[in-house]
């Protein structure tokens, strides 16, 4: 079973793509992020005409994430992370689908900084947690996956000073990443390619996909129930080079049933 993970970068403008991908990959379980789109917007037609259910977390203009699964309706368990009562952003949908939790972020990209932005990324991050502790104790396969905006490790960019006032590579943005780790959640990519050198991202500006200057910030954590059903993991790279592509590339797990 493949379950996928793509910031499409606005459902719409790249709808063709999106189409494309799937009917070329046809992943059991597709996440979505930024779609930016309200609810009532969402093309969910289209999707169906290739057998798709899903459910979505619109969001008018920004953000906005989706859950589709291929013949089956997921079941939605939550959208949105307790703690902020006032946080209306559409960033968290969590579904059961084939026998798996399946969890969608879009976790806050926290620029500029240091400043508020910033620290509700932190906040954020640490909702997150908390959420995917009462997750694990229901002993439960889960996979928790989408754009964490967070570059690990240095390994996982092409040049680390490129980035390194950014909130994506702060050593408070990396040590909340790492709890997650040290939680008992597994980073499928990593685990995989423990040298790293693999992107999920590469910018629209200064050649950034032509000089294959990308980082890894989509990121797919599966829980210890699912970690033993790994087979094999990867990036969907050749999207990212087609004509109107989001500047993220799919990334996708294979799992045994």
């Amino acid at each position: 079973m493949r379950i996928s993970t793509y910031n499409i970068n606005g459902v719409k403008a790249r709808l063709p793509r999106l189409l494309e991908w799937l009917e070329e990959t046809r992943p059991a379980v597709a996440c979505l992020q930024e779609i930016k789109t309200q609810d009532e917007g969402f093309p969910m037609a289209e999707f169906e005409k290739l057998g798709y259910k899903g459910i979505w977390h619109g969001q008018k203009g920004f953000n906005g994430v989706a859950i589709l699964a291929d013949g089956e309706a997921p079941v939605e368990i939550q959208r949105g992370l307790e703690g902020e009562p006032e946080d209306e952003h559409s960033r968290y949908l969590e579904a059961d689908v084939f026998g798996v939790r399946v969890v969608c972020i879009y976790l806050p990209n926290g620029n500029p900084l240091p400043g508020p932005k910033f620290d509700y990324k932190l906040r954020w991050m640490e909702r997150l947690r908390r959420r995917m502790d009462a997750i694990k104790a229901e002993e439960v396969p889960a996979i928790v996956t989408g754009d964490y905006n967070v570059i690990p490790t240095d390994r996982d960019i092409w040049a680390p000073p490129a980035m390194a006032a950014d909130a994506l590579m702060q050593p408070q943005s990396r040590d909340a990443y790492f709890r997650l780790l040290g939680d008992g959640w597994t980073d499928a990519l990593a685990t995989h390619n423990p040298r790293g050198g693999v992107w999920t991202y590469w910018d629209y500006q200064a050649g950034a996909w032509q000089r294959d200057h990308g980082f890894r910030i989509d990121h797919s954590l599966l829980s210890p129930e699912l970690a033993d059903r790994l087979v094999a993991c990867g990036v969907d790279k050749e999207h990212r080079g087609r004509e109107k592509a989001s500047d993220h590339a799919p990334v996708w797990v294979e799992l045994r049933q």
